[in-house]
């Protein structure tokens, strides 16, 4: 019995000593065996490994995957005009030493974090410090990112890491200083509008002026010309009149007397007083009215 028992116990120790020597390394870690406080070997192979029991030989476990530092905007950066901003920024970094990470950190990735967030916060200060406002939100925003790498760049390979981007993720104005921006820049709007307003307003009122100059002169052109026109159809037409009347007299007077006919008897409402044996009719008592030495004028109306 006393026999069965040692045995039972001596499998016990053994597959306990067995097991403390195996150990498996997952895809995404680094396995660091140490002998004695010291780094004995790095295991970078995913899959069964050995080592020696404890004390002699113990092991830790870092992550290789890509990590991120995620940082809110709880400081306040200042510009080269002394304007307070606040930004958001994030960095992803990973681990590609774990010897140099293990003496730089002790192998803490919450100490990493925090040691290469206040370098990078210091970095980012004096990058910030050397541009406007202007060129931060827009004009060199990607040159600020691209300068807080390189500077991390001989940082994080003497502490076994690797920086893979710097990231702002927001560069903002304080919100009283944001209001304030917004106003000024409300009003240079306006003020911009209103003088293209009053420009297009001059404008107008010169382009309006120019046509109605040009209308007057059109008009004045047209009625010359019109005026032109008729006096020399009326020049033609008493020429007509002229040689038509000088090749038979008697037709002229007949014609001198029906216009004045026709202008006398216009209104139906007229009243004549004439005497029966008047010139003026003379056409109408009889068809040839030759005898009579001219057309007599109008007689007066009442």
């Amino acid at each position: 019995m006393n026999r069965l028992i040692s045995v039972v116990i001596g499998l016990f120790v053994v597959l306990a000593i067995g097991s403390s020597m195996v150990f498996v390394v997952d895809q995404r870690q680094y396995a660091v065996v140490f002998a004695f406080g010291q780094i004995k070997q790095v295991v970078n192979e995913p899959g069964l490994h050995f080592k020696l029991p404890p004390p002699l030989q113990n092991v830790i476990f870092m992550d290789r995957r890509l990590l991120t530092i995620d940082v809110a905007a709880s400081e306040r950066f200042l510009t080269a005009e002394k304007k307070s901003m606040v930004v958001d920024w994030f960095v992803k970094w990973r681990i590609t030493d774990p010897r140099k990470f293990y003496v730089a950190f002790n192998g803490n990735i919450r100490g990493a974090q925090d040691r290469m967030t206040q370098r990078i916060d210091s970095v980012a200060r004096e990058e910030f410090g050397k541009r406007t406002v202007a060129e931060l939100v827009a004009g060199e925003r990607e040159k600020v990112m691209q300068n807080i790498r390189s500077a991390m760049a001989d940082y994080a390979q003497s502490v076994g890491v690797e920086i893979i981007d710097v990231r702002l993720k927001r560069v903002d104005l304080l919100p009283a200083i944001s209001e304030s921006v917004y106003r000024r820049m409300e009003a240079e709007r306006k003020r911009v509008a209103n003088e293209l307003r009053s420009t297009g307003a001059a404008e107008g009122e010169k382009i309006r002026a120019d046509a109605d100059r040009q209308r007057e002169v059109v008009l004045a052109e047209a009625y010359r010309d019109a005026q032109k026109i008729k006096g020399e159809g009326d020049a033609r037409a008493s020429q007509i009149y002229a040689e038509s009347f000088g090749r038979d007299p008697q037709f002229a007077q007949f014609w001198r007397s029906m216009e004045a006919y026709r202008n006398t008897f216009r209104d139906k409402r007229d009243v004549l007083v004439l005497e029966p044996n008047s010139d003026f009719f003379r056409y109408m008592r009889s068809s040839g009215g030759a005898a009579a030495p001219a057309a007599a004028p109008p007689a007066s109306r009442r």
